[in-house]
């Protein structure tokens, strides 16, 4: 077996195993926590929710694989017949994970409830997302969103859910309805956590007038890059070689330490930044 089949091996499995934790997850937090609550999730799996407390028939795994098939032509016209099959493979897994798993999680009051299963529900969509593929439902029109037009996957999940429960008041109780809001809000900051926290680093902009030194150091002990930019003090009107890099979030402390030893009058200025994409880093996801 060549390496390279090895490779395709090793990224198939992988994906596979990030789907399927994601959606035991997804459907622990769902089962366990908010249908004995009587609680809408938000995305195709609320309306699949709101459709099942309304009429009663068929089951919320049912009702999750019908509504998916329109939105499965979606996926394979505008993204990719990979991602088609993937998400395939996680739709139908989180269908019979709905159906199969009933760990009960005996939470009585209903804002802990909410910030539990909203947590819950977020982790398994997020680390489903990090695969190649999804559950299907929503995660396939935000993932087409995110790719298209850079759309953030969790922010479209919440309009689309404000949208939902707009449709939930008069059919289900105010009380309910507003819970489901908070729960959207929370899974939606949980699963946009989750999708940048293994992405996250910190851009650092460093004026000093031993730029050249503090370069140096950077690349050759912290191997990272280092650029100069051209720079002008608004005070001074001196010229300046003005320092930008990216780095791990645990190579910060050991960056500040560097560039103190060197110049102890530098000046530095630190932002979060939610992808790096490029050599040393992340590289582009291709669906």
């Amino acid at each position: 077996m060549s390496a390279e089949q090895k490779r395709l091996i090793s990224s198939v499995l992988w994906n596979l195993t990030l789907i399927m934790a994601g959606a035991i997850i997804f459907s622990i937090g769902l089962n366990g926590i908010l249908i004995p609550k009587g609680f809408i999730t938000g995305g195709i799996s609320g309306v699949c929710l709101l459709i099942y407390y309304i009429t009663g028939i068929l089951s919320p795994g049912l009702w999750y694989f019908i509504i998916n098939i329109p939105l499965f032509i979606m996926g394979w016209i505008f993204v990719s017949r990979r991602f088609f099959f993937y998400s395939l493979y996680g739709m139908i897994a989180v269908s019979i994970c709905i159906d199969v798993i009933n760990i009960q999680i005996d939470i009585k009051d209903p804002f802990l409830a909410i910030l539990a299963g909203g947590t819950i529900l977020g982790v398994g969509s997020g680390v489903t997302l990090h695969s190649l593929g999804s559950l299907g439902g929503l995660d396939i029109i935000g993932i087409m969103l995110n790719q298209k037009f850079g759309v953030r996957i969790g922010t479209f999940f919440f309009t689309f859910n404000m949208v939902l429960f707009g449709f939930s008041f008069g059919s289900l109780e105010t009380d309910l309805v507003l819970y489901s809001v908070a729960l959207s809000f929370i899974t939606s900051q949980v699963l946009d956590y989750v999708l940048t926290m293994f992405n996250q680093r910190k851009m650092i902009l460093i004026i000093s007038d031993k730029s050249e030194q503090i370069a140096k150091v950077i690349t050759e002990e912290l191997q990272r890059g280092a650029t100069l930019i051209n720079g002008v003090g608004g005070y001074s009107g001196k010229e300046k070689k003005i320092i930008l890099t990216v780095v791990h979030n645990y190579q910060l402390k050991r960056l500040e330490e560097a560039v103190l030893r060197v110049d102890p009058e530098a000046f530095m200025i630190t932002e979060n930044t939610f992808n790096v994409v490029g050599r040393g880093f992340s590289k582009p996801k291709i669906y």
